[in-house]
């Protein structure tokens, strides 16, 4: 049944091989009409349609996710800022559906089974930072003795960096309780704390504000490169003394931090053109996102968005994503250029077959034709044979039997000149070569059977 499939789908195409041809020739320049008319003349990000999850309105990643939205309306895009509880629950709300992107801290627990993808590091980290109201008075681990600590709301990075932490300081016998920003920093005022953990921009305003109001003050981490080994993520810092007030030197010495990098993650859904839109904007306000990124490689364990590696190693947006988003939706560049290459050493491929076999016919033809001129008397041309009789070199009935061969194997080689100059093989315009060779082809054979009618009367 498939056999029979295949030959009426040969025969369709062999009777209608012009047409076919033609049609591939009007679904070219349909394509291209189609890339003109739909381009964009005017660069934009109006691909770039997507919802991205921050943290709460206080805190540092909301900030940032509404900057990158004025930036992508300003350029006729549209980010969606999406508010949650921290980096834990963005995680988990990223796999659902709910949103494409979602700035979250480093060290995740990446669920197993669901895509997240990384697109890529912000270029400034973020710091642990524990604030109390005699929080100078702490130099070393061993002064955090039994203290009461807020390590954030549930479900926030602060609170995970703090539990992983936990079992090293085991021994301190720390109380530990969940409370938003807001109510940790209340309960630092009236006591019931005696620290608050907090994972925040060095230079966030919330930080430089409750430092420079007072009294709270930010608590040292000697060991804070140690620290940083054991989470297996993250890196020691320092927050420079007078960073806050430089008159009256706040913090008054230099406090040793672990900082932990924020990344910027999706779920796959986003198209190619919205990913590379995204990190346009994330560039815009980070200037050195993509070489701190190129530089810095990924060692979160997440795969990189092939979006975000493109961009990265070409130092910009896919330049034909730029103007036509939809065209790198179907397919990035890089594999339109691939599918052309290979289109086009088919082609090559096709007219280098096609000229083979035709060459082949010509040569066969040639040869056939000279083994009917060795029958006749020499000198003669192919158009006098049909005046002539074969010489009697051989027995009459042998030339009878070598012309009918020589009949059969022309008429063989004409249907064999006919078929393949139907052939999609053959490029636009070049049939004419086989009409050529069809031509001879019949001359010869109405000169020989003429000529074969005049063995039959000797």
């Amino acid at each position: 049944m498939a056999t029979n499939h295949f030959q009426r789908a040969r025969e369709f195409f062999r009777r209608h091989a012009n047409a076919c041809k033609t049609a591939l020739l009007f679904l070219a320049l349909a394509l291209i009409g189609l890339l003109a008319a739909f381009n964009e003349r005017t660069p934009s990000l109006s691909s770039l349609r997507v919802k991205m999850l921050s943290g709460g309105p206080s805190g540092n990643y909301f900030t940032v996710v509404e900057r990158l939205g004025a930036e992508a309306r300003r350029r006729k895009g549209s980010i969606e800022n999406l508010p949650s509880a921290g980096s834990v629950e963005n995680v988990a709300r990223l796999h659902g559906g709910g949103a494409q992107f979602a700035l979250v801290q480093d060290g995740m627990e990446w669920p197993a089974g669901h895509t997240i993808e990384l697109i890529g590091r912000l270029g400034t980290p973020e710091s642990l930072v524990l604030l109390g109201r005699e929080a100078d008075q702490i130099r070393t681990l061993a002064d955090l003795r039994g203290k009461r600590v807020g390590i954030g709301p549930k479900g926030s990075g602060t609170e995970q960096v703090v539990r992983r932490l936990l079992p090293v300081l085991a021994e301190l016998q720390l109380e530990v309780s969940n409370h938003s920003v807001e109510e940790q920093l209340a309960l630092l005022q009236s006591g019931q704390l005696d620290l608050a953990a907090l994972v925040i921009q060095e230079n966030s305003l919330l930080l430089s504000e409750a430092i420079r109001a007072g009294p709270l003050q930010i608590a040292n981490f000697d060991a804070a490169e140690v620290l940083a080994r054991r989470l297996g993520y993250g890196r020691a810092g320092v927050i420079r003394a007078g960073n806050y007030d430089p008159v009256r030197n706040l913090p008054p010495v230099d406090k040793h931090v672990i900082q932990i990098d924020t990344l910027v993650i999706g779920n796959g859904s986003a198209s190619w053109s919205a990913t590379q839109a995204l990190i346009t904007t994330l560039a815009a306000q980070v200037p050195d996102f993509v070489r701190f990124n190129r530089e810095r490689g990924n060692p979160s364990g997440l795969p990189l968005a092939p979006a975000a590696r493109s961009y990265f190693e070409s130092d910009g947006p896919d330049a034909v994503g730029v103007h036509a988003p939809w065209l790198v939706d179907l397919m990035p560049t890089a594999r339109w250029i691939q599918l052309i290459f290979g289109f086009s050493v088919l082609f090559n491929v096709m007219a280098f077959w096609h000229r083979f076999r035709l060459w082949r016919i010509d040569a066969r033809r040639v040869e056939l034709q000279g083994q009917v001129m060795r029958l006749f008397p020499a000198g003669l041309t192919s158009a006098e044979i049909a005046t002539q009789v074969p010489g009697a070199a051989q027995p009459a009935t042998e030339t009878r039997n070598e012309v009918d061969r020589l009949l059969r194997e022309l008429e063989e080689l004409l249907t064999i000149c006919r078929e393949q100059s139907l052939s999609l093989l053959v490029p636009m315009g070049q049939e004419m070569s086989y009409r050529y060779q069809e031509t001879l082809i019949v001359d010869l054979l109405r000169d020989l059977r003429i000529a074969r009618v005049g063995l039959e009367r000797e």
